[in-house]
């Protein structure tokens, strides 16, 4: 790893680290629910950031554009795409530390970008990846997030079935994480995939809901001592924000009453909404709106 061009290591990690975790920004974060996980685990195990990974070689920057901030003192400075990596030890088991991954899904050279993350997961003997983001879905936000997941790992796939985490049936396009996945599954490391399913009609991010469901998932999971009351009253705040504003909707409460029946009707079923079947319901619902007020 240290004579990979596209990776620079601040400072070699000490320890014993069982899990990495990963979350990207982009289409893996819908309403920023997974990467706003991660940044609350860092920021509350003052996880140390150790490395990341040179953007030059993985973004196209017309489509992934940086980002440019003014300092006080007038300076004016730019923020590359970036995919940090922290680590913390346990100060409970110093055989049982954690490494996190805060990312923005690549546009480039996926095969190299997962042999990278493969290569220092496979230096550090890391034994299992667990990777959380978020989908849009035509789910109602009135209800308890779904979280949908799968596992390489015999044992954790059995964590997910005793914790009634279904694993999905979705075929078609899919994201750096599937590519991930199967560079380290080809090693030998176990690699975990859990999806929060986010209410397509709530705009507001970062959804707050979103992600505490995926931080209590990610504490159950891999045992992780986190405390998440400060999450908690956040997605307490969101709820009630985002009810002010749907309160004053009557067409989109009726829109709601009606997804709140299909996730009842739905609540075995292993499938996914398609992206064409949530546009296409939606602009039929707002279509049949429109005519009753024309008529």
């Amino acid at each position: 790893m240290a004579n990979n061009p596209n990776l620079t290591i601040r400072e070699a990690p000490q320890g014993e680290f069982r899990t990495l975790v990963i979350a990207y920004a982009g289409w893996p974060d819908a309403a920023e629910g997974a990467t706003t996980t991660l940044k609350y685990v860092i920021r509350h195990l003052q996880a140390k950031r150790f490395a990341h990974i040179d953007p030059e070689e993985f973004y196209i920057f017309s489509q992934e554009r940086p980002r440019s901030s003014r300092t006080a003192d007038g300076i004016r400075r730019i923020h590359w795409p970036s995919n940090e990596f922290y680590y913390w030890n346990n100060p409970n088991d110093p055989s049982d530390g954690i490494m996190l991954l805060k990312g923005v899904e690549p546009n480039l050279r996926w095969k190299t970008f997962s042999t990278l993350i493969a290569d220092l997961a496979e230096e550090y003997k890391i034994n299992n990846i667990v990777h959380i983001g978020a989908l849009l879905d035509s789910v109602p936000h009135t209800r308890r997030i779904r979280i949908t997941g799968s596992s390489t790992s015999t044992e954790l796939q059995n964590t997910l079935d005793t914790s009634n985490i279904r694993t999905s049936t979705y075929q078609g396009p899919t994201g750096i994480s599937t590519a991930v996945m199967e560079e380290c599954t080809k090693r030998g490391i176990g690699y975990v995939s859990l999806w929060a399913h986010t209410s397509h009609y709530l705009h507001a991010a970062p959804n707050y809901r979103t992600s505490l469901t995926l931080a209590e998932t990610l504490v159950r999971l891999i045992n992780l001592p986190l405390d998440l009351k400060e999450l908690s009253t956040a997605a307490d705040t969101f709820d009630r924000e985002v009810n002010k504003v749907i309160d004053k909707d009557n067409q989109l409460q009726e829109y709601i009453n009606k997804l709140e029946i299909k996730y009842e009707e739905s609540i075995t079923s292993l499938e996914l909404t398609s992206t064409s079947e949530i546009v296409d319901e939606l602009e039929e619902f707002l279509k049949s709106n429109r005519n009753d007020d024309i008529s």
